[in-house]
């Protein structure tokens, strides 16, 4: 069993294979966060409440990428990119 993948693991790796799937369903479950939440405040206007909406999806739509970048930039320093793609790259022999 030292080759079973750890949850954290498994979840980075489709988090990798995956990052727009992932800053989207970010920005998606944010946006209807943020609406639902702002719903619930009687004394706002209803355009105020989607822009605050928006807002909050913005900012957490800016964190899911700048994690992103960051797990992108962990693989490339870890030279885990490279193993992932060296099957795919045509050798010269």
């Amino acid at each position: 069993m030292a080759d079973a993948k750890t949850k954290v693991e498994s979840i980075r790796e489709w988090v990798v294979e995956h990052k727009l799937r992932t800053v989207g369903c970010l920005w998606l479950s944010g946006i209807t966060g943020s609406v639902a939440y702002n719903w619930s405040k009687p004394n706002m206007k209803p355009s105020v409440k989607i822009i605050h909406a928006r807002l909050h999806a913005q900012a957490l739509t800016l964190a899911a990428l700048a994690g992103a970048a960051l797990v992108e930039y962990y693989d490339h320093k870890s030279g885990a990119k490279a193993e992932r793609y060296a099957e795919l790259v045509p050798h010269k022999d």
